[in-house]
């Protein structure tokens, strides 16, 4: 028997796969495993049977196949396979080396054993089953876990022009013009694409045009006001006036002008692909329709981010509400704000506008800020927030929402008692919605979720194989460095011939407030939530010697390591530019680091970066007793 492999474009569902199965079974395929989320067919021919009557029998189907790969019997045999396995009971190099003999006596290739970290990373043939390796190391009186496949990406690239698929317009047309966007034409055209991009507004996506830019320019220049009211140092004698809000908004656009040109519109014939500014629509599954044409493509990203969303709140479709973008054109200072969402949206742009002379109140259905995030981190936000005298109000249940004049008034419910918050300026923050309404997208067999974001697989790929999706789109995670990893994950897989998974398990996220919050890796709960022994270590900032002398003091680091191994499985931050510090802790997350690893480390006196290292000693000492940088 052979074995082959079709790509198939046109499968939308099951039904699908059951049609292309019959129709190779009627000219005596075996074995035969379709996906029409992969868009392929997978089945063994006897010797007799030539692969042309299979293509056959998928086209008259009415489905598209492309040309046939034939599976070498000698191409399994050949190919090896990684793995990383954790290992229970090693203390020493002497373990490690007992654990790699075992390994090697079990064929596995490549052996990288590290006791520290408590694994073992290997290669083994493509058919020895990996409880060969687990044995082995059993019977070395050493107790193994689970194993992980390890993707290991090819070196080996295939451009798309060299696969002939047919005649197209392009090779890849981008749906979309921000941080996936780019970053997946870009990676496109250097694998010799030929490459459109797909834009209804401003080119730039979110980020640089209403996003992280704009807001985070505002917010410094918030902190400044605040800081020059509110400054902790005696002898100094500083003072803020009213704020001219439109000049501040001037600089802001200006600001946003120039990087939205550098960083993307100078990009476009930099890298030599083609701009088309209209509305995309799917025709079906390889063509769109933009400015009343038709074009094609080999294969398509859709990358078009997604927009601010508004509750089902009674009487809030008759009120003049803010979204995180009118927000930021406004040109003078409300008196009052009321924000209803604190996610890291609202209290990013209510305490921009607290620090800008606003008086501030966010609202929350749940009882307590960043509930998703460990208990020690909503504490320390809250009371940073509360100190800075911005009103809180959470476990409320929304009943409707007026407009008297100027005046916007929400009315909630808290514990039973009715209450009216009252102002000027009302900013809606609770969340965000994929752009994906006018894409058609049941005409090119492309699914949507619930909340109508692209449903993808572990490669990016839709339900139809052309098609792959990136960004904010998807309701992964909302951060654009996220995007540009996908996107140009997107264009390695689509264009360039690789199938590799997306990898999102240490992504570090940051909010923007002051003091900033940053997390990377597991909380305390999500460890014991995936069966780990978790060990955690809670440091104050008030231990931390540049917080003292920032006379800032309010804040926490928070470590979560694995108790048996003493891997570092999460951390998280409340401080002055805790965003600065979690990359240090994502390295540590990502490539398994211990405790005993970080404490061996250095870290330079009087930076934030140093209550990473107070915490991990923290997790046997008690560093109130420490001289400066001891332990």
């Amino acid at each position: 028997m052979n074995k082959f492999k079709v790509n198939i474009s046109g499968m939308t569902c099951t039904g699908c796969e059951k049609h292309v199965e019959s129709a190779l079974e009627k000219i005596g395929a075996k074995n035969i495993e379709s996906s029409y989320r992969r868009g392929e067919a997978v089945f063994e021919l006897s010797d007799d049977i030539e692969v042309e009557s299979a293509i056959k029998a998928i086209a008259d189907a009415n489905y598209h196949p492309g040309e046939a790969e034939e599976f070498q019997s000698e191409q399994k045999t050949n190919l090896l396979k990684k793995y990383r396995l954790n290992v229970e009971g090693m203390t020493c190099t002497g373990c490690e080396e007992h654990i790699a003999v075992a390994l090697e006596n079990a064929g596995a290739k490549g052996i990288e054993v590290d006791f520290r970290r408590g694994e073992a990373l290997f290669e083994l043939p493509y058919d020895v089953d990996i409880d060969i390796a687990k044995t082995a190391i059993t019977d070395a009186q050493y107790q193994p876990g689970e194993a992980e496949e390890i993707q290991v990406q090819s070196e080996k690239r295939t451009d798309v022009s060299l696969n002939d698929e047919g005649n197209y317009d392009y090779d890849y047309i981008i749906i979309g013009s921000g941080g996936a966007a780019f970053s997946s034409a870009i990676e496109a055209v250097t694998l010799n694409a030929k490459v459109a991009m797909i834009e209804r507004g401003t080119v730039g996506g979110t980020c640089v045009n209403v996003g992280c830019v704009p807001s985070k320019t505002l917010l410094r220049a918030g902190e400044i006001n605040h800081l020059a009211k509110n400054n902790p140092f005696v002898g100094l004698h500083t003072s803020a006036s009213n704020v001219d809000l439109a000049p501040l908004v001037k600089q802001k656009n200006d600001l946003v002008t120039e990087m939205r040109n550098e960083k993307y519109v100078n990009l476009i014939d930099d890298y030599g692909f083609e701009l088309i500014k209209s509305e995309a629509k799917f025709v079906n599954e390889n063509t769109v329709e933009v400015n009343g044409n038709q074009i094609t493509a080999k294969r398509f990203l859709i990358a078009t981010g997604a927009s601010s969303t508004a509750p089902n709140i009674p009487g809030l479709d008759e009120v003049d509400y803010l979204t995180s973008t009118s927000l930021l054109e406004l040109k003078k200072v409300p008196n009052r704000l009321t924000v209803i969402g604190s996610g890291y949206i609202g209290m990013e742009l209510g305490q921009l506008f607290h620090n800008l002379g606003s008086e501030v109140t966010l609202i929350q259905r749940s009882e307590r800020l960043l509930k998703e995030y460990d208990p020690e981190i909503s504490e320390a936000i809250t009371k940073a927030l509360t100190e800075q005298g911005i009103n809180l109000v959470t476990g409320a249940t929304y009943e409707r929402v007026e407009q008297d004049g100027d005046i916007k008034k929400v009315h909630v419910e808290i514990n039973g008692k009715k209450r009216i918050i009252e102002a000027e300026q009302l900013l809606i923050a609770t969340g965000r919605k994929p752009n994906t309404e006018s894409l058609n997208l049941h005409a090119a067999g492309v699914e949507v979720g619930s909340r109508g974001e692209i449903v993808i697989d572990d490669y990016l790929k839709t339900t139809n194989s052309r098609i792959y999706s990136a960004g904010d789109v998807t309701l992964g995670p909302q951060f654009v460095y996220v995007a540009a990893y996908e996107g140009g994950l997107a264009a390695r897989n689509a264009i360039g011939g690789l199938n590799q998974k997306v990898n999102l398990e240490v992504v570090p996220g940051v909010t923007f407030t002051s003091p900033s919050i940053a997390t990377v890796g597991l909380t305390e709960q999500q460890a014991k939530e995936k069966g780990y022994e978790v060990k955690t270590s809670v440091l104050p900032l008030d231990a931390v010697p540049r917080a003292l002398v920032n006379r800032e003091t309010t804040g926490v680091f928070k470590l979560v390591a694995d108790a048996k191994t003493l891997k570092v499985l999460g951390a998280h931050v409340v401080a002055e530019n805790a965003g600065d510090v979690i990359y240090a802790a994502t390295l540590a997350v990502k490539f398994g680091l211990t405790v005993g690893d970080l404490r061996e480390t250095m870290a330079p006196y009087l930076t934030m970066a140093e209550g990473l290292k107070l915490a991990v000693l923290t997790f046997d000492k008690d560093v109130s007793k420490l001289s400066c940088c001891a332990g």
